[in-house]
């Protein structure tokens, strides 16, 4: 909902301030419209369905995963598609991965976000209207900023609807916003933001020379600087920066370069995700089309993920260094809804020179066997 454009409105109409507070209210506890908000007069209700939309965001499709995940595609008023997904947990955890951009311009070559064509940045209304969405089908307690996009170059807007989210139910400490290391931004979070937001950093290799092939944002922000600021903003607030590594097969995945990344870390500011790969659909399309629960095909993807072996020798050498580790859970991956996947637009982004050589490297790659994850 835009609260902006809902307040400019009860304005005009004459409506005491507390309306909005009251309209907010009910939407942030999951209402299912302006109709359920039994303490506005009812021709005010009538009037704002028709001046107001209850959201800035259309569903077109909504897919649920074996495991309970459900992946949603909506379309702004302007036509850009944006994916989110809810992820249900077996303890009772209700979490959110929200998207702060339609498609995003950086494309790292592991995701299928950085194939499709780049639309727009999010507005904050838009942001928050695809956790509202979630709100409506049930409680929600957790959220990522880990969608379609790189927050940080939305940061005002992505702030705006982090600020928001205690009202639906989801406190500050349950909110992570993700960057693959954007300084400008990451510099602002550091310096401004007093919420205890939790931050993660998709590093994804331990070295400048891998990561600028994989990430081509590496060869602007290279790694020491950007895991610098992350280790000032550990120090300063006394929280772990969460880093993200993706698994990929004979690619980042060797043992020494596990090695490397504890070296890099060190045991005291950085808690490391290990993330099983994920292969996205040729199309990078979200494969509007398919059938539900349809696997993904590895057609669109450079890499296959690393094994179940692989992952274990490499955690071993985190924990042998004693960097705080875990392998994350996959969820939603018959339905492209786990990390890497989102990516909901026809129009495919052409890849760089540098996606050949790394797929040639992955097949010339010794004793890195199919993954079974």
């Amino acid at each position: 909902m835009d609260l902006a454009l809902l307040e400019q409105a009860l304005r005009e109409r004459g409506e005491p301030a507390f309306r909005v507070r009251q309209v907010w209210e009910w939407t942030a506890r999951g209402a299912s419209g302006y109709e359920a908000m039994t303490n506005l007069p009812r021709p005010l209700r009538e009037e704002l369905a028709s001046a107001v939309p209850y959201s800035t965001l259309t569903v077109e499709t909504e897919r649920e995963a074996r495991d309970g995940t459900v992946k949603t595609l909506f379309r702004t008023a302007d036509g850009h598609p944006v994916e989110a997904v809810l992820m249900r947990y077996r303890d009772g955890r209700r979490s959110l991965c929200l998207s702060s951009q339609s498609g995003c311009p950086l494309t790292c070559t592991f995701c299928a976000t950085g194939a499709m064509a780049f639309g727009r940045n999010l507005t904050a209304w838009e942001i928050l209207d695809q956790a509202l969405h979630f709100r409506r089908l049930e409680r929600v307690d957790h959220c990522v900023f880990m969608g379609m996009g790189e927050p940080m170059l939305n940061l005002d807007d992505v702030l705006a609807a982090a600020r928001r989210l205690p009202g639906l139910g989801i406190t500050h400490r349950r909110t992570t916003i993700s960057t693959v290391g954007w300084l400008p931004g990451l510099r602002r979070f550091v310096d401004e933001v007093e919420e205890p937001i939790r931050l993660a950093l998709s590093l994804h290799a331990p070295d400048d020379a891998l990561r600028s092939r994989i990430m081509p944002v590496n060869e602007r922000y290279p790694i020491a600087d950007v895991v610098a600021e992350c280790r000032r903003h550990a120090a300063a607030t006394r929280r772990r920066v969460f880093v993200e590594y993706v698994m990929l097969a004979g690619v980042n995945d060797a043992s020494e370069q596990g090695r490397a990344l504890a070296e890099l870390l060190g045991r005291d500011h950085f808690k490391v995700n290990l993330i099983p790969y994920n292969p996205w659909a040729a199309s990078a399309g979200g494969q509007a089309g398919a059938r539900p629960n349809t696997p993904p095909s590895a057609a669109g993807g450079l890499y296959e993920g690393s094994s179940r072996e692989r992952i274990a020798a490499f955690r071993h050498e985190l924990e042998r260094a004693r960097v705080p580790v875990t392998v994350r859970l996959t969820r939603g991956r018959d339905i492209e809804a786990a990390c890497g996947q989102l990516a909901a637009a026809p129009q495919v982004r052409r890849r760089s020179a540098t996606a050949a050589p790394l797929a040639q490297d992955r097949r010339r790659a010794a004793g890195a066997p199919r993954s079974r994850t």
